[in-house]
């Protein structure tokens, strides 16, 4: 299935989710007010997410003297992409990796790791950032902030749905009624906080392909990329990112929670050899 597609797809049923739960204890109020609240929460990490995981991953900025090589290539792919050339950040890590951020194109980011340029051969390096651009071009921060919004009400809603059982569903145990009224609720409490998050996962996972074949296009090069991604994968398993957060996990192009077995229960990101075996099909 086409990526765009899988997307609205994913971010449909999520909505239904909502509504589905809202009707579960007729709670339209308290809907409102749990979209109300997460659209908040994720509109200010939205506006503000470069800053953020910038200051996180304690980022500098690049100027062209320092990375010529790195500028060249942000130039060229940003005007193949038809987009402003965004503003490149080098991360003091040894670990290679690499992650774009910015609220949209006129406001992007794209942030490298010391050991992805130590590590990676140029074309290797120019088909991560083609990928990073892809989700720049694609506006894949807007896409994920969305998928938040309302992966945030549903897991409100289910919280809601919790104390209603307990506080409302297990009054009146005479009735008949109320105890399947409050165990409905509580599978609610339950089910659903989980399924919203295995779609956002999975809304993730789908932008990620995305953005490997918009990449391999705009750099002309999916064997770059494929080898590339070969590269960044064993790495990661041998010198895991010892600042990732879970939170951030998503943003970069390849896991770099890799090697811890609870973070890779639900992972942001789909195989490498999946993405490396579509790129070379290309």
């Amino acid at each position: 299935m086409d990526s765009r597609l899988r997307t609205t797809l994913l971010l449909a049923v999520l909505t239904v989710l909502i509504i589905w739960i809202g009707g579960q204890f007729g709670g339209r109020n308290g809907m409102v007010i749990a979209f109300v609240f997460a659209v908040v929460m994720n509109f200010g990490s939205y506006w503000f997410s470069d800053k953020i995981v910038l200051s996180m991953y304690r980022a500098q900025p690049l100027d062209e003297q320092q990375a010529p090589q790195l500028y060249r290539m942000v130039r060229e792919l940003a005007a193949e992409a038809n987009i402003p050339m965004p503003r490149l950040y080098l991360i003091p890590d040894g670990t290679p990796n690499a992650f774009a951020t910015g609220r949209n194109p006129e406001n992007a980011v794209v942030a490298v790791t010391e050991g992805l340029v130590r590590l990676l051969t140029p074309e290797e390096v120019r088909g991560v950032i083609a990928h990073e651009i892809g989700h720049v071009k694609n506006r894949d921060i807007l896409v994920s902030s969305i998928a938040a919004t309302l992966a945030g009400v549903v897991m409100m809603l289910a919280n809601m749905a919790k104390w209603t059982a307990i506080f409302g569903g297990f009054r009146g145990g005479s009735d008949e009624n109320s105890g399947g009224g409050a165990l409905g609720l509580i599978v609610t409490a339950i089910v659903a906080p989980i399924a919203a998050m295995l779609i956002q996962f999975a809304i993730s996972r789908s932008r990620e392909y995305l953005a490997d074949e918009t990449g391999a296009r705009l750099a002309h090069n999916p064997e770059s990329l494929a080898r590339a991604l070969e590269k960044l994968s064993v790495a990661s398993e041998r010198i895991p990112m010892e600042d990732a957060k879970p939170a951030t996990a998503h943003m970069f192009i390849v896991n770099p929670l890799t090697g811890r077995s609870l973070a890779n229960l639900f992972s942001t990101h789909p195989p490498i050899e999946e993405r490396v075996r579509r790129l070379r099909s290309m």
